[in-house]
């Protein structure tokens, strides 16, 4: 709660003074400081300012200075020893507060990509965000809370950045969150193993006059090498605690949250703030911009955003910058500045280059004299595993059938490895069903949970060992390093297709889930890329749709599964760099932009990671069965049992009442041998389970979910589809593992002649009950297909077409994603089937 919460005439105690610079030593020299009382007593008559009484006397504050100050109220507050509310101290010219334990403590975790900043958050919180072992993982900010001694960590895990000028949408929203959230301490998460490159994001944050902790991460791999760091040395250099952590082991992350406290009660001698000298020509520009800036009237900007770091940044020519000083009184001076700056800035400079290259080199000057004053490199390293992998995973020629190689082995394993987990499953929902026939009298309960709740759940919780093990593999991939690999591998082909070669991280991801997928494409620079991007990657077969193919591959082609399962998967492959080279010659012509990416080292992944990864998505995927699929399946019996038509159900049981009548008059005959008795059983079953067949038949056509699919089945009729395929098309759109669930509902009542109740059985038995097809099956190895192909292309489910409009800012991308692949899907159905039938 901040002051701008509390009402009139009310009182607060003031238990966090939040800001920077000269707001904060002005706010603090005039009373408001911690422990203090402070009371709302007039509002101005647009509602800003408002006057407040403080220590005997009343002050004015505008709204957006009121929210910089947290309070309690007095019932509420535990108010602070006095001699922490009198006591401050110098740091840098500034006023620094102590501050009181037990309270709360924000912090943001900032880091380059693959620095384990996530690992760090799951580790140190408890949360479960995915973790991998490439660049733009954390596509969002996530949050989550836990205690330790008396305060509580509220820690936010920004997406993976290298730099924070505003570049790419991730750089833009790591610098907005912290000069809007002002956090209370950044912990800069670096990668202990590749210092010079990690620290060039640490001198920014240096520069923007903000507390730092840093986590000197994967510290085990810089010892391993044989190298030495004296980090203590290096953290007062930079005025920045330094804390060794591994944190995919747990290793240093409670040491480092007490580090935070140390630097949050002001304790640490480490912290303090400095200046990095970027040399004379440089520095003089940086005092040129900061004297206008720093002008009395654009004090209310500065209390966000530290004077020197906006007159660099503007300097660099940051486009971010230039717009922040528009509403500054004097930004036609401030402009002028500017520019007269880095005129004689890339003058002076004997290269002649532009100022933000000059700058960048500077800081990387500074951090290899600071590098050269506190490391010690092995200068006997070892060749490193890394590269002696990559000289065969990467290679020229092997690389590519190596990844091709590696994906079908995850699709092959799915299936083979799946399948006997899955006979388990399939037997225990079979052994239910019977239970619940037997056990419970007949009527509508007994149909819903039947054939309704246990055939639509349960013919789709039959598929979580094929998910579980997609998702095992999947990880390995990225945990280990190779995913970045197949990036690296796969380039040139996407430069060939007009995409950036980031491109191919989220499509990679679009086989666990397409809506995370494109959340991943913000690590795409152009925003060209990230469109066509996210355009093609529905396209990519998500795990939702994986229980359709291994249901449909199980019942139709029982020879090679893997194989064909491979197949489905190259086909949407196929059909997205089509779709993406089309793309490129109508709606997005423009040049891309060069492709920079790191190849992280690979690793080991650890059990704790992998093993998080697996459980978190098998979780979701369960999630969805009790959840959309559950309900998608009462609605869907619901749909299909009513209305009840009196007159098929006596006419149907007046049949029954005559097959029973007559199989009792045949059984009282004498003449009969036990052969045919068991014969004459066998009929009397098969007669009676044709007219429950015809009748289910009956009342399903007549249903209202039977008269909307038989409305749609003309359209689909020439793709070979039937009115309940069609129903099953409608609602996936919701989710596509409801297709299953829908099947299951629909043809819950047929049987084999062995009396299976599998659905596999039941579609591969299943025949058309009525119209010029009666009789043949409803389901052939050619309609299978090109049912698989309709689903594999046709709408995106809601999720993504929502993702899609918020990623590209507009829903015309997402209006055009949905008309796009399903008319894509009818076509392409169409002719397939059109084809296959003619041969």
């Amino acid at each position: 709660m901040t002051l701008r919460d509390i009402n009139l005439g009310e009182k607060a105690i003031i238990t966090k003074i939040r800001g920077r610079g000269a707001f904060r030593k002005r706010i603090t020299e005039m009373g408001f400081v911690l422990g203090k009382e402070v009371t709302v007593l007039k509002k101005a008559p647009l509602q800003d300012p408002v006057e407040y009484s403080i220590l005997g006397y009343n002050v004015l504050l505008r709204n957006s200075e009121a929210e910089l100050i947290e309070v309690e109220e007095v019932s509420e507050a535990n108010l602070f020893p006095q001699n922490y509310a009198a006591e401050t101290f110098e740091i840098d010219t500034e006023q620094a507060v102590p501050i009181a334990s037990g309270k709360v403590i924000y912090v943001a975790l900032v880091g380059n990509p693959n620095s384990g900043k996530t690992t760090l958050f799951n580790y140190a919180s408890g949360s479960h965000e995915r973790v991998g072992n490439y660049g733009g993982v954390t596509v969002d900010a996530h949050e989550a809370r836990f205690r330790l001694k008396d305060y509580e960590f509220r820690i936010t895990d920004l997406p993976g950045t290298y730099s924070i000028t505003a570049y790419t949408p991730e750089e833009l929203f790591v610098r907005d969150f912290i000069c809007d959230a002002m956090p209370d301490v950044v912990v800069n998460v670096l990668d202990a193993s590749n210092l010079e490159r990690n620290l060039y994001l640490t001198t920014q944050l240096i520069d923007m006059d903000i507390q730092v902790v840093a986590a000197l991460n994967m510290f085990d791999e810089l010892e391993n090498r044989g190298d030495k760091l004296n980090y203590a040395h290096l953290g007062n250099m930079l005025g920045i605690p330094f804390v060794p952590t591994v944190a995919s082991r747990g290793k240093g992350v409670n040491e480092l949250f007490l580090k935070l406290i140390e630097v949050y009660e002001n304790r640490d001698k480490t912290a303090r703030h400095i200046h990095i000298n970027y040399g004379e020509s440089i520095e003089a520009g940086i005092s040129a911009i900061q004297k206008e800036i720093r002008q009395p009237e654009n004090v209310q900007y500065l209390h966000k955003i530290s004077s020197r770091y906006l007159a660099l940044k503007l300097l660099e020519k940051d486009s971010w910058s230039n717009t922040y000083i528009e509403n500054f009184a004097n930004t036609k001076a401030i402009e002028e500045t500017v520019q007269t700056q880095i005129k004689r800035v890339e003058t002076e400079h004997h290269k002649k280059e532009d100022t933000e290259t000059v700058i960048a080199d500077a800081k990387y000057g500074f951090i290899a004299g600071a590098l050269e004053e506190t490391l010690k490199e092995n200068k006997h390293r070892p060749q490193s595993r890394s590269r002696m992998i990559d000289h065969v995973f990467t290679h020229r020629f092997l690389g590519i059938p190596i990844f091709i190689f590696f994906m079908w082995l995850t699709f092959f394993a799915t299936f083979k490895l799946g399948a006997y987990p899955m006979e388990w499953i399939e037997m225990l929902v079979d052994r239910l069903s019977s239970a619940v026939t037997e056990w419970m009298p007949d009527g509508m309960l007994k149909d819903l949970l039947v054939d309704g709740i246990i055939a639509g759940v349960g013919g789709v919780i039959v598929f979580l060992p094929n998910i579980v093990f997609l998702y095992l593999f999947i990880s390995l991939m990225e945990d280990t390093g190779y995913m970045a690999r197949a990036v690296f591998i796969m380039d040139k082909v996407m430069h060939k297709i007009g995409l950036h070669g980031k491109s191919f991280i989220p499509l990679l991801m679009g086989f666990g889930c397409n809506v995370p997928a494109v959340l991943s494409t913000r690590i795409i620079e152009s925003r060209r890329d990230r469109l066509v991007t996210m355009l093609i990657n529905p396209f990519m077969s998500c795990s939702a749709r994986l229980p359709v193919y291994v249901l449909l591959i199980t019942a139709f082609f029982p020879r090679h599964q893997g194989s064909w399962l491979f197949l489905m998967y190259l086909i949407g492959i196929a059909i997205a760099v089509l779709s993406a080279l089309l793309f490129r010659k109508t709606l997005f012509r423009k040049k891309d932009v060069p492709f920079v990416m790191e190849l992280p080292p690979y690793r080991i992944p650890t059990l704790r990671s992998v093993g998080k990864h697996v459980w978190n998505r098998s979780g979701q995927y369960l999630r969805k069965i009790g959840g959309v699929i559950l309900i998608a399946s009462i609605i869907i019996w619901f749909l299909g049992y009513f209305p009840r038509n009196r007159e098929n159900h006596e006419k149907y049981e007046a049949q029954i009442t005559q097959i029973n009548r007559s199989f009792e008059q045949k059984m009282a005959s004498d003449s009969l041998s036990q052969s045919g008795i068991v014969k004459l059983e066998e009929e009397h079953n098969h007669q009676l389970a044709d007219v429950e067949t015809a009748a289910h038949a009956e009342n399903q056509a007549n249903s209202y979910i039977g008269r909307i699919g038989k409305t749609i089945e003309p359209l689909m009729r020439p793709l070979g589809f039937d009115w309940r395929m069609c129903i099953a098309i409608l609602t996936g759109v919701s989710a596509k593992e409801v297709v299953v669930g829908t099947l299951g509902v629909l043809y819950q009542s047929d049987r084999n002649e062995n009396g299976d109740h599998s659905l596999v059985s039941k579609l591969q038995h299943q025949v058309h009950t009525d119209g010029p097809n009666i009789g043949t099956p409803t389901f052939t190895p050619l309609i299978a297909f090109t049912f698989m192909l309709f689903i594999l292309v046709y709408f995106p489910c809601i999720g993504v077409v929502s993702a899609i409009s918020r990623e590209s800012g507009s829903w015309k991308w997402a209006a055009f994603t949905v008309i796009y692949t399903t008319g894509l899907a009818y076509l392409l159905s169409l002719a397939v089937f059109q084809i296959g039938s003619a041969f």
